[in-house]
């Protein structure tokens, strides 16, 4: 246990935190605590303003008002480094690691210097003790751009404790992790947290909540609605307290597709360097779920259908008709769109409007002669926004301004405008709160309602058996089975995405 901790006692206290930004509300006298030993979840919607009061924690921003009190002492951060060397840390979820750089540069960084050089054999051994101490094995000379996100994300944890961090911060640590990764982190959590560091962990995901955390602290709308302890409070009561109603849907019992609906798409021996052979049949108003562990090959599948990458081998027939999709553009020439699980990298321009990312699939059929028609643009724009509930002050707000959630409902619109038949949903809610995943799920039933024909590939399964009409297994780029809704859970899932072909 850290020096001068004694477990149960509050290492931290920020009360009355009140915060404004050129006019807007973000934080209204919130209040918080942490113990020693303890996991505390840190929950809500995204701009309930969890990460403003982090970063007034760790002295990014200061308070309007309200007090911190850090071992009992009132505490006033001016910048991270005053936090961080005061002993509170943040492993963020955008790794903040120098790629070039060595595992135990990246730890050392600014320190155990001799001159303008870093000490290697000091910091190579220092380094090698903090992995020791966690129980896990990372060279510290590898360069860190040759390590998985899951180790990368180590490293910033053992950059953490090598500051001697009484409190980590854990923003959404998981979001790119394989489920062993998690395990490795949830036991570091655990041995952290039997040494008396407090931590508080920020996540959407409520399975992981209910697993690691101890109590459930709850904001919305920049305002502290309660804290709970996670032993004592179900998922469906955490998510009523974060958005004010329930939304956590039950998984679906049968499948929703007429009987006798016609195939929309049908794949035939898909073969790639990632992907062994996959064939499977997609039929109208279906949703078909793709499960499978990190590397399965299910994004791969989905880029070769799109265009994006090259198949080997493999045929894929719309309507009964074989085509040739050699690029994206052939792909949505023939009806199918794609939703990236990297939006802003693959789906989004997002420093453009909201009118000019939902038109840029379907940008020919509003130019005439070399010019743009931005009143036909700007209208069918509107009426999608509306259609799907975009929360957006207007058609011409910054893509970057609006909430994940949010943005991936432009994205949505981007394909609705194009009129996709078939949509390739590839982790369609990650990074996003409960209350836009609820949407995102309504959205896309209605749209397997109306006709569309749905493909989703999530990491999470509660979502894909909540989803799915069926469910497709892949292992190491290979087909390990189907299943109707009706025989999925989550054993059976797992036991087929584990089971080489």
């Amino acid at each position: 246990m850290a020096e001068g901790t004694v477990r149960g006692e509050f290492l931290l206290e920020m009360n009355g935190i009140d915060k404004r930004f050129q006019g807007v509300h973000a934080l209204k006298r919130c209040s918080i605590n942490l113990r020693a030993g303890e996991v505390l979840a840190l929950v809500g919607e995204n701009g309930a303003g969890k990460s403003t009061m982090m970063k007034i924690l760790t002295g990014i921003h200061s308070p309007d008002e309200g007090e911190i009190l850090f071992y009992g002492q009132k505490v006033d951060f001016k910048t991270p480094k005053a936090a961080q060397d005061a002993g509170i840390s943040i492993v963020h979820q955008e790794l903040n690691l120098m790629n070039h750089l060595t595992v135990a540069q990246n730890i050392f960084i600014g320190r155990e210097s001799k001159g303008f050089f870093l000490d290697e054999k000091s910091i190579n051994q220092k380094s090698a003790a903090l992995f020791e101490r966690l129980g896990v094995k990372i060279d510290p000379q590898e360069k860190v751009q040759n390590l998985t996100v899951g180790k990368q994300q180590i490293v910033e944890i053992a950059k953490a404790i090598s500051y001697d961090s009484k409190i980590i911060i854990f923003d959404e640590p998981t979001a790119t992790l394989t489920d062993a990764e998690i395990d490795v982190l949830f036991e570091i959590i655990a041995e952290l947290r039997d040494k008396g560091v407090g931590m508080i962990y920020i996540s959407h995901r409520m399975d992981e909540i209910k697993r690691i955390t101890d109590r459930i602290t709850v904001l919305r709308d920049g305002e502290f609605i309660g804290t709970k302890n996670t032993a004592q409070i179900e998922i469906g009561e955490v998510i009523q307290m974060m958005i004010g109603r329930v939304t956590y849907e039950e998984p679906k019992q049968a499948s929703t597709v007429p009987e006798g609906a016609p195939v929309v798409l049908r794949v035939e021996n898909l073969s790639s360097v990632d992907v062994k052979g996959i064939s499977f049949e997609l039929h109208k108003g279906e949703i078909l779920g793709f499960a499978g562990l990190m590397g399965a090959g299910r994004t791969e599948t989905a880029r070769l259908i799109f265009g994006a990458d090259k198949r080997w081998s493999g045929d894929i027939f719309i309507n009964g008709k074989k085509v040739e999709i050699n690029s994206p553009a052939d792909a949505v020439r023939n009806g199918i769109g794609y939703l990236s699980e990297d939006r802003k990298r693959f789906g989004l321009a997002v420093g453009m409007s909201v009118s000019a990312n939902a038109v840029m699939a379907s940008l020919d059929n509003y130019t005439s002669g070399g010019f743009i028609n931005d009143t036909k643009i700007r209208a069918v724009s509107k009426e999608y926004v509306e259609k799907i509930n975009v929360k957006t002050p207007s058609v011409g707000q910054t893509v970057k301004n609006l909430s994940g959630g949010n943005q991936q409902k432009v994205v949505i619109a981007k394909w609705l405008i194009r009129n996709c038949d078939v949509l390739i949903f590839d982790e369609p809610t990650r990074g996003i709160d409960v209350g836009a995943k609820s949407e995102i799920y309504k959205l896309m039933n209605a749209l397997a309602e109306n006709g569309k024909s749905i493909i989703m590939i999530s990491s999470e399964l509660p979502e894909l058996i909540r989803m799915s009409d069926r469910i497709l297994v892949m292992c190491e780029g290979a087909h390990t089975g189907t299943m109707p809704i009706e025989e999925a859970d989550q054993h059976a899932i797992m036991t087929l995405a584990t089971q080489k072909s």
